[in-house]
């Protein structure tokens, strides 16, 4: 028993300081690493959304890894990469055009109210006066209490963006990750097995699981969900003959990836392209804004819970949280990083209370 008690306390802290110096070398090894982290983080988002794909590719290819692999990493940038980096070109190609716009909000004001509104009944007597004190109002007194200004949004946008030489070269340092995580792939997911089962048992693998499925959930929600709204916004701006569509097009994918939805840019623009082209091609914009509204609410949740039950308000934490951190890439990083704390979360208490045995009776 002395024993016990004279290296008792010696073990305990032997194992404290062991403990410490692995968490500072991982610190240290992460500090280090820091410059790739968020290519290797995205590398390692798309490389478990494309797994299941990689798989069925590989079997369709006569069990090439190779081919498989070069067909993913393919579908991999024209779903995950090149929107972003086409709306990101997009709008700053036409900075010019956006500054000349800005320029000259201070001279744009409403038209004459129009005669059909006048006659409409019960409110047309008293939109006259209402109409005529916003004819006299310029724009940036309109939208000054509700939206900052548009100075203030482009500024913001650039600095996000940072760099383009430094965000393709993050573009393709995520590639190459890429690449080498999916043709190692059954090392690395052994490797994960492996840390996980040391960590957490059995429970361990479990968690991965559930990790992979929000991951695969949240980044075929968020992205697809953007990309066919922007895709269905662009045409219908061309078709409605709005002004400068591949902008208006770029800016509706963006306003999507930040969960803030397809009526920040379409709404406007039906304003816009009603008082420029007329009725009828306002009418058909606003139809059109109106079917990407529903898929915004439609879609993207149905395929977020197809592989994981994640609150929506979550995603739009993330994204906001994740560009604040991590610049671009964190819109895709984080929605993913507080979907998988949630679902590892909410499974871990789950079975806490499941687990738990009954307190004994007081004695």
């Amino acid at each position: 028993m002395s024993d016990l008690f004279q290296n008792g306390p010696q073990d305990s802290t032997r194992s404290v300081l062991v403990a410490l110096l692995a968490c500072g070398i991982v610190i240290s090894a992460i500090w280090i690493l820091r410059p790739f982290l968020p290519a290797t983080i995205w590398a390692v988002t798309i490389a478990v959304t494309t797994w299941p794909m990689l798989r069925r590719l590989q079997a369709c290819v006569g069990n090439s890894r190779r081919a498989a692999v070069s067909l993913t990493i393919l579908i991999a940038m024209v779903l995950f990469i090149l929107p972003l980096w086409l709306a990101i070109t997009t709008v700053s190609s036409h900075f010019g055009d956006i500054a000349a716009l800005v320029s000259s909000l201070p001279t744009l004001r409403l038209p004459d109210e129009p005669a059909w509104l006048a006659r409409l009944p019960l409110i047309g007597p008293h939109v006259g006066p209402f109409w005529t004190r916003m004819q006299h109002m310029q724009f940036p007194e309109m939208v000054r209490q509700v939206v900052p200004s548009p100075e203030t949004l482009i500024h913001t946008f650039l600095a996000y963006a940072g760099s383009f030489s430094l965000l393709a070269l993050q573009f393709v340092l995520t590639l190459i990750i890429l690449g080498v995580l999916l043709m190692r792939a059954e090392s690395a997911i052994g490797v994960a097995d492996s840390l996980v089962t040391i960590l957490a048992g059995s429970r361990g693998r479990e968690m991965l699981q559930l990790a992979a499925y929000t991951i695969r959930g949240v980044a075929f929600g968020v992205t697809v969900t953007a990309v066919v709204e922007a895709v269905v916004a662009g045409i219908g701006l061309k078709l409605a003959g709005a002004p400068w569509v591949s902008i208006l097009t770029a800016l509706t994918f963006m306003v999507c990836l930040l969960q803030a939805g397809p009526g920040v840019i379409l709404i406007p623009a039906v304003i816009w392209v009603y008082f420029d082209q007329g009725l009828m091609p306002a009418v058909l914009l606003l139809v059109v804004t109106i079917i990407t509204i529903i898929i915004d609410n439609v879609l993207r949740p149905f395929l977020i819970r197809k592989q994981a039950d994640i609150p929506l308000i979550l995603i739009m934490l993330g994204v906001i949280g994740g560009l604040g951190g991590l610049g671009l890439v964190g819109i895709f990083i984080g929605p993913l990083v507080l979907s998988v704390a949630y679902t590892l979360t909410k499974s871990w208490i789950s079975d806490s209370r499941t687990e738990t045995p009954s307190l004994p009776p007081n004695s």
